[in-house]
Parts: C-alpha cells; structure tokens; sequence
C-alpha cells in the first residue's frame, strides 16, 4: 500500500467534511460545512486545501471560476498511514507495547474484551 502524507489536525477536519460527501465541493461549501464546529477564517480553510492539494491528498477541477476539490485518498488510506505512523514513533512500531498500554491506562469493558479477543483470533 502506498503510504499516505501526513496530514495535520485542522487538515483532518477539511478532509472528514470531503469524506462525509466526497461529491466535488468549492471552498465555500467547505468553509460553510466547518463553520458550525471552527472560527477559522475563509483564508485558513483555503491555505488548509493549498496543503492538501500540494500533499496530493486532494484533487480539484475547475469550473467556470470556481475550484471543485474531491478527495484523492480514502479516508481508510489516511488513517493506516497515521496509524503506522503513530505506531513506529510511539511504540517502536510493535503492536503488543501499545495494546497492552491503552489496556492498562483506559480499559475495557468485557464487551470491548470479547470483541478484541475474537479479532485476535481472526487473526491467526
């Protein structure tokens, strides 16, 4: 699989409104989606789509004088890439040091404990 760019926090945002409706969406209707949760100003939302465009996480099209921008990686994609990537930085990249501390430090309720023990045996 080809590994995904790193995406920043507020970037994450811009791409959850173009996952929910990967329909191609001009940055008003982006500034407008992110309007109800952010106070970024237009200008931020439109340096945050700069970015994407130049990682090559996001396309766009131009009509007449508007730009369409359109997801070019799923959202699937994005987070394996950040989940190796937190995995490596963090836990040296084993799985087990990281499981066994979010166990420790937040637990899991036996439904949670059932459920995790029957992906792991899928797994073998």
């Amino acid at each position: 699989m080809p590994s995904a760019p790193r995406i920043a926090e507020a970037e994450w945002k811009v791409m959850k409104v173009l996952w929910n409706d990967p329909e191609p969406k001009p940055a008003y209707d982006i500034i407008q989606a992110l309007s109800g949760t952010e106070v970024w100003q237009p200008k931020t939302v439109k340096t945050l789509l700069g970015r994407l465009v130049k990682k090559k996480v996001l396309g766009y099209r131009t009509y007449k004088n508007l730009y369409l921008y359109y997801p070019l990686l799923s959202e699937a994609e994005c987070v394996a890439a950040e989940s190796a990537s937190f995995l490596e930085r963090c836990f040296g990249g084993s799985l087990q040091p990281m499981l066994a501390h979010f166990v420790e430090h937040h637990g899991l309720s036996p439904a949670q404990i059932k459920e995790l023990k029957a992906i792991l045996d899928r797994g073998k």
